[in-house]
């Protein structure tokens, strides 16, 4: 924490940081590091999976802090607390895998929340990788690529899990999807909202779209959430750019 304080300098200013939050030096490899973290706790939101880029090793990079990094939290989850998590990829697979083999065999009450890419405005000063792919269609970039992928606000994942602890009646895996376009659809999304910025107008190779699909939002929606239409999603997560620095315009 204290090497790098851009981390966490968002949330230590957040209003009523001060007084309710805490917090804790901990690493997803070092076993045991998180006892301290969870001890009291009623439950966890464990939120986080390595997601990027050009990584080099996948091993190290995706799986290990996944994999290991999830056992380790569920290790110290079941002295005392519950979880409720969402994990990315082959990664999230394995790592969702392990953790409900652990959470049966030490009874531990574990839902998890599974979204889609991840939009809206930005609370951290820092890029992460779902705001840099809205970023590179309003920067000036000539193409996008050609890619489906469904997409969740930010603030609809938070509620999720917020809901899935407070609903008894919660279990199992939760997908969040508000909608699943490819690239271009979310590029006409924007040039719908900003007429006049200079978006990306074809794609990045001449092969086929890869076909949209749908996700029932019918379970999720039983806990009580209400999805953000994407069309809102996209416009804040400009503004939070624009407003952040990032973007040019």
């Amino acid at each position: 924490m204290a090497h790098n304080p851009k981390k966490v300098d968002h949330l230590v200013n957040l209003d009523g940081a001060k007084e309710r939050l805490q917090l804790f030096k901990a690493d997803l490899l070092d076993e045991g590091s998180f006892d301290s973290a969870v001890e009291g706790c009623d439950a966890v939101f464990h939120t986080a999976s390595p997601f990027f880029f050009g990584g080099k090793d996948p091993q190290a990079e995706f799986l290990d802090p996944a994999v290991k990094g999830t056992l380790n939290v569920l290790k110290s989850c079941s002295k005392s607390a519950a979880l409720k998590r969402g994990w990315y990829d082959l990664s999230k697979t394995l790592a969702e895998e392990a953790a409900w083999k652990f959470a049966k065999e030490n009874n531990i009450d574990l839902v998890t929340i599974n979204p889609a890419l991840v939009s809206g405005p930005l609370l951290q000063p820092e890029l992460n990788t779902s705001a840099a792919a809205v970023l590179n269609f309003v920067n000036g970039s000539p193409t996008f690529k050609n890619i489906t992928l469904g997409w969740i606000d930010v603030r609809d994942v938070a509620n999720a899990h917020i809901l899935a602890y407070e609903n008894a009646s919660a279990n199992g895996r939760y997908i969040l999807v508000e909608r699943v376009i490819h690239h271009s659809q979310a590029v006409q999304i924007l040039r719908d909202i900003y007429p006049t910025l200079p978006l990306p107008d074809k794609c990045v190779d001449d092969k086929p779209y890869p076909p949209a699909y749908q996700f029932s939002k019918e379970r999720a929606k039983s806990l009580g959430l209400e999805f953000t239409p994407l069309e809102v999603s996209l416009k804040d997560t400009v503004e939070s750019l624009r407003e952040k620095g990032f973007a040019k315009f």
